[in-house]
């Protein structure tokens, strides 16, 4: 494995997961010979989960995993705390071989520093709020009072103060989830897997939860591995978002580099109908100020100035107010680049000059 950088908390490397007796020789049998996931299961009557998957996530990122139902997003990321055996591949977290921990202290990385919060929390119905919240700490054998003092802290962080006693049969699907995050957070952990947590949820609630998640992961700076199959999700709350198809993944990239550089049909088809208004930045689509052409008399000195990182959102607002192209400007306020009408057009219609 080749040395990660210090700033990766996660760090995968061709992992492969193939369910199934013969395992082995399927997986030899799609290197050799590019078999298919069907293939695979006519010839050897087995299932590709993931297929040589390879990633790292960097000290407080929100990385999203995104595919469709069956792609292997979710066995991909339960991988990262051994719930599944990989078939081949190599495995880091917080530095950590996590292949080759033995099965004590393979728990008290999933106790201590890996949270997870699942889809359907699965709340113990006859605890109240308090005590689901408090469930991780009891398990590692933390006193009454600090179980009690840590709980109320993540309810405040969740905005359930006032709910501890209740039970989780007396609260709303959104509430419950709260409850799930604030259970996961209790222990205080590194990382965080949250494995589709919203989907089920009304839309609103929903955008109110990820509204919440980010507003905690920037305080919190947790490492996160969010899965979604949404990508108006993965893009709202992803730092970096990776896509799948049939267990491989076909694209890492930023929300802007995803919406605007797809790799291929599969992805061009997810990102189409997607607005860019708000992911595509100026400087991916200035023309370098060495090499804009203004129009015959037209001086640049007095035209609007905008930060090289506006979104075209912003952009068409400053666009509209004035007759001249937009400069662009680096961190020091230097000159880089220009935006005229037609440059912005064309950024609103594919992403790019």
């Amino acid at each position: 494995m080749k040395k990660p950088n210090a700033n990766d908390v996660i760090v995968l490397e061709h992992v492969w997961k193939i369910f199934g007796e013969d395992s082995q020789i399927a997986m030899q049998a799609v290197k050799d010979r590019g078999l298919s996931k069907n293939d695979v299961l006519k010839e050897f009557n087995c299932v590709v989960g993931i297929a040589d998957c390879s990633f790292s996530v960097k000290r407080g990122e929100v990385f999203c995993i995104m595919g469709l139902s069956g792609s292997g997003k979710s066995t991909l990321v339960r991988h990262l705390n051994r719930l599944i055996e990989p078939t081949a591949g190599q495995i880091h977290v917080l530095d950590r071989d996590i292949l080759s921990l033995n099965d004590a202290d393979l728990r008290a990385i999933r106790a201590k520093e890996i949270g997870m919060v699942f889809q359907h929390m699965a709340l113990l119905p006859h605890r109240t709020v308090r005590d689901n919240v408090a469930f991780p700490l009891q398990i590692r054998g933390a006193s009454k009072a600090i179980r009690w003092e840590t709980s109320q802290k993540c309810l405040q962080m969740v905005d359930l103060e006032g709910y501890e006693d209740r039970f989780p049969s007396e609260l709303s699907g959104g509430m419950q989830q709260r409850v799930g995050l604030a259970r996961a957070l209790a222990s205080d952990p590194e990382v965080l897997l949250m494995d589709e947590p919203f989907s089920a949820l009304d839309p609103l609630i929903r955008r109110q939860l990820q509204d919440q998640f980010m507003q905690l992961s920037q305080q919190l700076q947790k490492t996160t591995v969010f899965i979604t199959h949404d990508l108006d999700e993965a893009i709202r709350i992803g730092d970096r978002i990776a896509i799948m198809k049939d267990g491989r993944i076909v694209q890492i990239g930023t929300p802007e580099e995803i919406v605007t550089k797809p790799v291929d049909d599969y992805v061009r088809d997810f990102v189409d109908g997607i607005s860019k208004l708000k992911l595509v930045y100026a400087h991916s689509i200035m023309v370098p100020i060495e090499k804009f052409k203004p129009p015959r008399g037209q001086k640049l000195d007095k035209a609007p100035r905008a930060y090289h990182g506006a979104s075209l959102d912003e952009l068409i607002d400053i666009s509209v107010s004035s007759d001249k192209p937009v400069v662009i400007q680096d961190d020091k306020g230097k000159d880089i680049g220009v935006v005229d009408k037609p440059t912005l057009l064309k950024g609103i219609q594919g992403g790019k000059a």
